[in-house]
């Protein structure tokens, strides 16, 4: 057999396959087939032959015992890839049939002998209505006709017996797929509703039905709806049907998403919602119906709420703690200044008559003096970076940076820094005094904590990013321990607190300036030794 038959071949089987009729017993409907095939022929004997593999199955038989014989013994074998009706009035003269052993005595004596193919609607053929006697006869053109036509009744049976079997596996199916799906959403905490194209309620989960006041699975699904009333975001005013997510979205092809409303359920709880609905559309195009996913947020609004109340309440006391930094330290600003003055009148008029531990008392007095006009000052800058109105322009950095090297002159002088720009700085959108003092701050600090060892070195440069300016302030200074880095920007936090240098306010003043411009501020290291602040701005 060529590849071509081979194939064809393995598809007639599998379509004969596909009736499970092989080894099944024969219904009465296809026995009463057979009995009015062998009437419409007026032979005593036929029969129903299906061909598999290797075998002629006689499903059902009139005027003797069927049974299961090789297929290469069939008669109804031999023209059977023709799929035409075979017509012999005695086999004996016939040479495709003459030697068969159903012809030559070996297992019957069959003469006249007439099989109407079985053609499934695929075209393959599954087997033959066969009529056969062991004399010769004739078969009239009606009688021809109506054999086949019998034989369209049989592939007719088949067909009715297969769709049967497969509606009652789909019906089994389709139980198990409605048993999983009503599982699942009666699972979810979420509140699951759907309609059909009617608008007749045909789902609600667990969820919803508890919320109608329904604890059990049971229950009319419009009733228990009936219990439960939607209202407007407001919780007072009520949402009509057709405003209703689910009913919306079976009017019209419409995508709901997070919309809230308020639900008023049967034991008189507000709850929350936020609701999710779409229309459910055939494959035709066809509407047929909608369903609507229902989340309860009411724990989250008010957690929510609250969270907005606490910021609310953080902000006015923050804004009132840093409007008295502010009042405070400026009010503290001119006594220190005048307490300073008279140290140094009464230490002018009176230092010459004072032993040595007056002068070192007056010395300690004017020293602590000037630490806390210190300590102020860094509280006054820092209530102004966070609390002082800011403008937003164009800022040159190249400028700034000059501006700042000239008033840090004398300190760059007297510890032999170098301040550089190692590309010409950018210009940035910002307030110019807050970068000014941003600056200001992060070059002080460079210098101020320099290492012993060497002279003190910044370099400051800036590049462009996606959503901004990445400006980086290098030194090769003492450095900050990775462990360190992230708590340096806390109010009063020191490195080294022992070293009374500074007062811990100075980086946080200048990433509160930073995150006023939009940006962000972090801590490296320095390549041999040092820091790197790394200041985003946004563009």
């Amino acid at each position: 057999m060529s590849d071509l038959g081979s194939e064809r071949e393995r598809r007639r089987l599998a379509a004969l396959h596909e009736y499970r009729l092989l080894d099944a017993p024969a219904d009465d409907e296809l026995s009463a087939v057979v009995r009015v095939a062998a009437m419409v022929a007026e032979v005593p004997t036929a029969t129903l032959n299906l061909i598999d593999e290797n075998r002629q199955c006689q499903l059902t038989t009139v005027g003797f015992e069927g049974g299961d014989s090789a297929r290469s013994d069939s008669m109804c074998d031999i023209q059977l890839r023709t799929g035409r009706f075979v017509y012999v009035p005695d086999a004996r003269e016939h040479p495709l049939y003459a030697g068969n052993p159903w012809v030559d005595g070996r297992m019957a004596n069959v003469r006249f002998y007439a099989s109407a193919p079985l053609i499934a609607p695929s075209g393959y053929p599954l087997g033959t209505l066969c009529v056969f006697d062991d004399v010769v006869r004739h078969l009239t053109p009606g009688q021809i006709e109506r054999l086949t036509d019998l034989a369209g009744v049989l592939v007719g049976l088949f067909e009715r017996r297969r769709q049967g079997r497969l509606a009652a596996e789909m019906a089994v199916n389709a139980e198990r797929s409605r048993k999983f799906v009503e599982t699942l959403v009666d699972t979810v905490d979420i509140g699951i509703a759907a309609a059909d194209e009617q608008g007749q309620l045909t789902i609600l989960n667990r969820a919803v039905r508890r919320w109608g006041g329904a604890l059990s699975g049971a229950g009319d699904l419009t009733e228990i709806a009936g219990r439960i009333n939607l209202l407007e975001p407001d919780g007072v005013t009520e949402l009509p049907q057709e405003n209703a997510p689910l009913f919306r979205a079976l009017r019209e092809d419409v995508r709901v998403d997070d919309e809230e409303l308020v639900l008023r359920t049967a034991d008189d709880a507000l709850l929350t919602l936020t609701a999710s609905a779409r229309s459910m559309i055939a494959d035709s195009g066809e509407r047929i119906g909608a369903v609507v996913a229902l989340t309860d947020v009411t724990r989250e609004r008010a957690n929510l709420r609250q969270i907005e109340d606490l910021v609310t309440e953080l902000r006015r006391s923050n804004d009132e703690l840093e409007g008295f930094a502010a009042a405070v330290s400026h009010d503290l600003v001119r006594p220190l200044a005048g307490a300073r003055g008279y140290l140094e009148m009464l230490f002018e008029t009176y230092g010459d008559v004072m032993d040595d531990r007056a002068r070192k008392w007056m010395s300690g007095a004017v020293a602590a003096t000037d630490r806390m006009q210190q300590l102020v000052q860094a509280l006054l800058s820092y209530a102004r970076a966070g609390h002082a109105p800011s403008t937003a322009e164009p800022v040159d950095l190249t400028d700034v940076l000059t501006h700042v090297t000239t008033d840090l002159r004398t300190l760059i002088e007297t510890s032999g820094a170098t301040v550089t720009a190692q590309d010409p700085l950018p210009t940035v959108t910002g307030d110019p005094t807050l970068l000014r003092q941003l600056l200001q701050n992060l070059i002080d600090n460079a210098i101020k904590y320099r290492h012993p060892d060497r002279s003190p070195r910044v370099s400051v440069a800036g590049t462009p990013s996606s959503s901004g300016w990445d400006i980086t302030v290098t030194d090769n200074g003492q450095g900050i321990p990775s462990d360190q880095r992230a708590r340096v920007f806390d109010m009063f936090a020191q490195v080294d607190p022992t070293s009374r240098q500074g007062h811990g306010i100075g980086l946080s003043t200048c990433r509160r300036i930073v995150e006023r411009h939009g940006g962000h501020m972090t801590i490296d290291e320095a390549p041999g030794g040092g820091t790197v602040l790394h200041l985003h701005l946004a563009r």
